[in-house]
């Protein structure tokens, strides 16, 4: 399905923009990094998109793809971010089929909604793998694309190099932790851990012309997370909280990405850009309105209703 550009890119970005450039993207079948990699791909990119699913992932790629005659864009399918072998293989190919990695996201992502007394040790562990050790291991089977392309695309924060940009890498992260959240924990100390990662490779690879940030959206209407954590009523509730007084799209995600890609973005490095219409700055202690503060704590009640939740036997 062909979508109009403004679904996904703003029309303040320059065609080609990104031209001959390959993006590698954990999560890349998911509503907001398919959004991501399809305005990368419209302004000139190739790309490469991982995931476990194997037909849902080749068939984003395939519709990533028509974002611009002749792009080429990857899906490869039963990849375990918490499996560097796996994603090694998956590196590789990108590599060898596209030619060179320029840019990653690491967009893979767990989430549902449980108390700590509801949260089972497996679940929280699971959550931490696929978050913080696939992140980890995103990072490591692409440094070294990284390394080389930051070093083929040096800038002086003067002039900008003819060959474009390079050797860059985007963590997606979240907003929770900033504020904390009931019912939220394993994530909140997954996307810590996340973040801290990055702001690491920032300092660490940063001399090596590698620039690490983190993209930390607030609620993103017509996404997969939103769909799956919140209700009708929930949802009608948290807008008024919004300063911004409504939610974002994955457009606007998309044009944080290419921002922190581009000649813009040649001095952003170790920083978390939040995207959120300043939503984080209200954040009250109530995930939704079904599940009220402290009430619902002290009930002992389960989570119930909400298609993330989960039951304490996983």
């Amino acid at each position: 399905m062909t979508l109009p550009k403004n679904e996904y890119l703003s029309d303040v970005w320059r065609d080609g923009l990104f031209e001959k450039k390959v993006v590698f993207c954990t999560g890349g079948s998911g509503s907001i990094c398919s959004a991501q990699v399809r305005a990368l791909v419209h302004l000139g990119a190739n790309a490469c998109i991982v995931g476990r699913q194997v037909e849902k992932t080749e068939r984003v790629a395939k519709d990533i793809a028509t974002a611009r005659k002749g792009a080429k864009v990857l899906g490869i399918g039963s990849v375990d971010v918490r499996n560097i072998e796996s994603l090694q293989k998956a590196v590789e190919k990108c590599a060898s089929e596209l030619g060179r990695i320029d840019f990653v996201i690491a967009g893979a992502a767990g989430n549902f909604l449980a108390s700590i007394d509801q949260l089972s040790t497996n679940a929280f562990k699971s959550v931490m793998d696929i978050d913080v050790l696939g992140s980890y291991n995103t990072l490591k089977a692409t440094l070294p694309h990284l390394v080389k392309s930051a070093g083929n695309h040096k800038n002086n924060g003067k002039t900008a190099n003819p060959a474009g940009t390079g050797g860059r890498i985007i963590f997606m992260s979240a907003t929770i932790h900033y504020t904390t959240m009931p019912l939220q924990a394993h994530v909140s100390v997954a996307k810590a851990g996340v973040d801290a990662l990055s702001h690491t490779t920032a300092v660490e690879f940063g001399p090596r012309g590698v620039t690490s940030n983190i993209i930390a959206p607030g609620p993103i209407s017509g996404t997969e997370g939103m769909e799956r954590l919140a209700t009708k009523a929930s949802k009608e509730k948290a807008v008024k909280s919004i300063p911004s007084g409504r939610y974002g799209s994955v457009k606007e995600i998309a044009d944080a990405t290419i921002f922190l890609f581009s000649d813009a973005g040649n001095f952003v490095n170790g920083h978390a850009l939040v995207v959120d219409g300043a939503a984080w700055r209200t954040h009250s202690a109530n995930p939704g309105s079904e599940f009220p503060y402290p009430d619902f704590l002290l009930s002992g009640e389960a989570v119930t209703g909400v298609k993330g939740g989960k039951k304490s036997k996983l």
